[in-house]
């Protein structure tokens, strides 16, 4: 897919990875639409950087765990667009807690910014990318949907139907030239990681993480333009994580 004119649509794209690939999206030439919950001075800035790269940006301010602020969100981007090519689901957040502290409430809660929000967001974008010759939408999951991660049940659990969801749209919409994949990233430098201690830090770097840092948003940003760019790529989840996943031991 060439960049330059597409459409997209970033939720919850106002901060860390989602910022970044609204970004770098229109550093490739693609007006950006960035869903967000609130439009403060987060949502500002990332507009005034889509700007600078001459592209159009438009802030939509939706609740991406109601169906129908969800449903909301894409028509007011399709609006302010002209049109979708690209949609990118990075909306979310962190859940922690084991199954014995996760209420039905945050385990529900859960599921429906992650796991409903991609359903209902993907439902009502699928018609405007069949209007094109081609689309592409990006699921953002994580390495602790594809191992287990002590005190994250509801979050984990969420993240690798994530996964799975993007093989199986995958595959229900590959006759329409639409391509659908997932990043899977690992520990990265963002709001997510605030309430590491120093001493899980240290941890992580010296003993979980074989490259011993932590990734950037940026970095993440840039597998994303590979999986919204590369046209014969679908169904696939990429790892970025500085090798966390891959050990055995440790």
């Amino acid at each position: 897919m060439e960049l330059n004119g597409k459409r997209a649509l970033v939720t919850g794209g106002t901060r860390g990875i989602g910022a970044a690939i609204a970004v770098a999206l229109a550093r490739g030439s693609a007006d950006v639409a960035v869903n967000a919950r609130h439009n403060d001075e987060a949502a500002a800035e990332v507009a005034a950087q889509i700007g600078q790269h001459g592209r159009k940006a438009s802030i939509v301010v939706a609740d991406l765990a109601q169906g129908d602020e969800v449903a909301r969100c894409v028509d007011e981007a399709a609006t302010a667009l002209g049109g979708l090519d690209i949609v990118i689901h990075s909306a979310g957040g962190p859940s922690f807690g084991s199954i014995d502290d996760v209420s039905p409430e945050q385990w529900y809660a859960t599921f429906d910014v992650h796991v409903h929000g991609a359903y209902h967001l993907c439902r009502q974008a699928l018609p405007l990318l069949r209007q094109n010759r081609e689309g592409a939408i990006v699921l953002i999951s994580s390495v602790a949907g594809i191992r287990g991660c002590a005190g994250a049940i509801a979050y984990g659990t969420a993240k690798g139907a994530i996964s799975q969801f993007t093989r199986m749209l995958a595959r229900d919409v590959a006759d329409d030239n639409i391509r659908v994949n997932c990043l899977e990233p690992g520990v990265i430098t963002t709001r997510f990681h605030d309430k590491m201690t120093d001493a899980q830090r240290e941890h992580n770097l010296k003993n979980r993480i074989p490259l011993h840092r932590e990734g950037t948003s940026e970095q993440v940003a840039d597998a994303c333009l590979m999986l919204v760019t590369n046209d014969y790529m679908t169904g696939e989840s990429i790892t970025i994580d500085g090798g966390l996943s891959m050990q055995v031991t440790r």
